[in-house]
């Protein structure tokens, strides 16, 4: 415990510094994904902050080589991370300079810990709603690709600031998400305009077994995913690049939009 709290405190002042590491210093670096979690559970009350629900990362091939981990990490949403639609963040210490349109999932009931594996359809049937995100992911590591997976887990998977956007119309339900396309467009502070075109299927092919898995991560380390927790499932695009002034859009078709732009001043 103590080693973990150590290693949480080192993630933290450096995240409120806006500052980076190179590693965690020896006598606390975790070397497993569980030493990992394990720092990272200490990271509520090192900040001072509540659990507003997790994140994922790393929920495509592509993401998982690019920070050569093998599978899906999963993270804390701080309260004071996360904001509402429209919202205008600053990009303080932000060295990844991307934002990232995800699926959310508003939990309406418990699923806790238990041995037998949960299915999707006990999953689904535990969501109250689908919400649309985008995130601004960051990494309190200077050379975040080569941390390992152990200490970007530590590091609350590359959390950064996330904005939840409205709840999705019921027809959600019905739609096949994997298939399901999303349009990012970034404004800039130039006054150019691009856009760029993703699907759910790139979130572990679909957001529905991203949220799956994160349900059973939780239950093996005996944590319970709670009635109220959002849980944003991982980018379905190729993350959009973004700096200081610019504005980005996420167009989710018939479930509708989510915006948010970034300050001038860092």
């Amino acid at each position: 415990m103590k080693k973990a709290a150590e290693a949480a405190r080192h993630i933290w002042a450096n995240w409120q510094a806006g500052e980076t590491l190179r590693e965690l210093p020896a006598g606390c670096r975790p070397s497993t994904p569980l030493e990992g979690y394990a720092a990272q559970a200490q990271l509520p009350e090192i900040s001072g902050r509540s659990v507003l629900g997790w994140k994922l990362a790393a929920t495509s091939a592509v993401g998982q080589a690019h920070i050569q981990v093998a599978g899906p990490l999963a993270g804390r949403l701080l309260s004071g991370k996360v904001f509402a639609d429209g919202a205008a963040l600053s990009l303080f210490g932000n060295r990844m300079r991307v934002a990232e349109p995800e699926f959310a999932f508003l939990m309406g009931r418990d699923l806790p810990p238990r041995e037998t594996a949960y299915s999707q359809d006990e999953v689904m049937a535990a969501v109250a709603d689908l919400h649309l995100g985008l995130e601004a992911p960051d990494s309190r590591f200077a050379v975040f690709e080569k941390a390992g997976e152990a200490q970007l887990i530590a590091d609350n998977a590359c959390a950064g600031q996330y904005v939840l956007g409205p709840a999705a119309p019921p027809v959600w339900r019905a739609i096949d998400l994997s298939r399901h396309a999303v349009t990012g467009k970034v404004l800039t502070a130039r006054g150019d305009c691009w856009t760029r075109d993703g699907v759910g299927a790139a979130v572990l092919g679909d957001p529905r077994v991203a949220l799956t898995w994160l349900a059973n991560r939780l239950s093996s380390l005996g944590l319970t995913l709670k009635e109220g927790e959002i849980i944003t499932t991982g980018t379905c695009m190729t993350p959009l690049e973004i700096g200081p002034g610019d504005a980005v859009e996420a167009d989710y078709g018939v479930l509708g939009q989510v915006r948010l732009s970034f300050l001038t001043e860092e």
